[in-house]
């Protein structure tokens, strides 16, 4: 099926060659100067700003922006400074300074967040760190202010001159580009560069590139579509169970309505990747397990008749060597072919699919609670202890708060 886009997306889009004409700033020319890295501090506010508009705290910019402020608060962006990069940060801030920062220039972009700055080999005291900001991840600033100036799309009509002088608006108005709407913009924290950190060849963040070589490049569907669509900010992925379900066909498909006892079942189950505009999953961190079973009349699991396939790109822990990489690149389809002798009546096949999103951190309970127990003395004292896992017993990997 052939997706459909708004005439108002269409009209922003066209907007682009305005953008690109003799004397104007061009989306890669405004992007290589809005991401440079790291980013500069904010440095002093303009003389007339309030300290609302002075503030980079996401609860000022959700004064006037509450709706925008609701789905960060429910994002990922906004729990980018998790427990497991926090505990991940502990050995490296002190054995690998320059890579922890590296890590902050994503995490935690703004000059303001990061605890030190490169001096070499070594970190030294940030002197503009901001304590109460640096826990916050991804904040609104991150994106949309840069030397207390602020930036965002085109107008839903795809307009972007001010209708009125900038000095009489808030914050001095806002910069609009079409950056905004285009996947070039989430290329820079969700794409390494070709020389960046890869394990077995492949770089360890390719999402950019994945979906570059796409039919959802080709026929212009960016990460904002189906990301951020009628731009709001949830950036809902694989922690979405309806999202997930969106972008995959999953079919099963038995060979038989019913069996004898003596008889070998067949069932295949299928997962193809429709709709996912990049690797599914992109990243190390989710875990996607096919499972076929024998389970009795009382709903129990027959011993030994499971089977599974899995989804994911298997790396160490500590990121030292890739084990497997099964994802799925757009188009591609994973299947488990289920053959199974019936010994006895009243049996039936079970089929699943279940997506562990953050697998990377809970398949290791030994090293998770070593993380945890780093996390406890890492964190400020002003950073509340994140939502603690209740893990089922039968499966670690499972963690309450996170399966789909």
């Amino acid at each position: 099926m052939r997706l459909r886009y708004p005439a108002v997306l269409i009209a922003v889009l066209a907007a682009l060659g305005a953008v690109n004409a003799p004397g104007a700033e061009t989306i890669q020319e405004f992007l290589g100067r809005h991401w440079r890295r790291p980013l500069v501090p904010q440095g002093p506010p303009p003389a007339r700003f309030s300290q609302l508009e002075a503030s980079l705290q996401p609860e000022a910019c959700g004064a006037c922006h509450p709706v925008q402020l609701a789905d960060w608060t429910t994002s990922l962006h906004a729990r980018s400074m998790g427990p497991g990069l926090v505990g991940q940060l502990v050995e490296m801030l002190e054995s690998d300074p320059g890579s922890a920062l590296g890590c902050l220039t994503c995490h935690a972009p703004l000059a303001e967040q990061a605890p030190g700055v490169a001096d070499g080999a070594r970190a030294r005291a940030n002197p503009v760190y901001d304590g109460t900001l640096g826990p916050r991840g991804l904040v609104c600033a991150g994106c949309h202010v840069r030397g207390h100036e602020r930036f965002g799309p085109p107008r839903r009509d795809g307009s972007l001159a001010s209708t009125v002088p900038r000095e009489t608006l808030p914050h001095n108005g806002v910069t609009r580009t079409p950056a905004f709407l285009s996947s070039e913009f989430c290329q820079s924290c969700h794409q390494f560069a070709p020389d960046g950190f890869a394990l077995n060849g492949k770089l360890l963040e390719n999402t950019y590139a994945e979906w570059k070589a796409s039919r959802f490049a080709r026929e212009g569907v960016q990460c904002q579509d189906c990301h951020m669509p009628d731009r709001r900010h949830l950036w809902r992925g694989i922690h979405d169970p309806a999202m997930v379900r969106l972008g995959l066909t999953i079919v099963a498909r038995a060979g038989a309505s019913r069996y004898r006892a003596g008889d070998t079942i067949s069932v295949t189950l299928s997962v193809e990747n429709t709709r996912v505009g990049h690797a599914f999953p992109t990243y190390v961190t989710p875990r996607v397990v096919l499972s076929a079973e024998l389970v009795d009349q009382a709903g129990e699991v027959v011993a030994g008749s499971r089977e599974e396939r899995v989804i994911a790109r298997d790396v160490a822990l500590d990121l030292s060597r890739e084990r497997a990489d099964t994802r799925l690149l757009p188009g591609a389809k994973a299947v488990l072919e289920y053959r199974r002798r019936v010994d006895r009546a009243g049996l039936r096949a079970r089929v699943s699919v279940v997506v562990y999103p953050d697998a990377f951190y809970t398949v290791q309970p030994e090293r998770v609670l070593s993380l945890r127990l780093l996390i406890a003395d890492f964190l400020p004292t002003h950073c509340p202890w994140p939502q603690e896992f209740t893990r089922d017993k039968s499966n670690p990997e499972r963690s309450s708060d996170r399966s789909a």
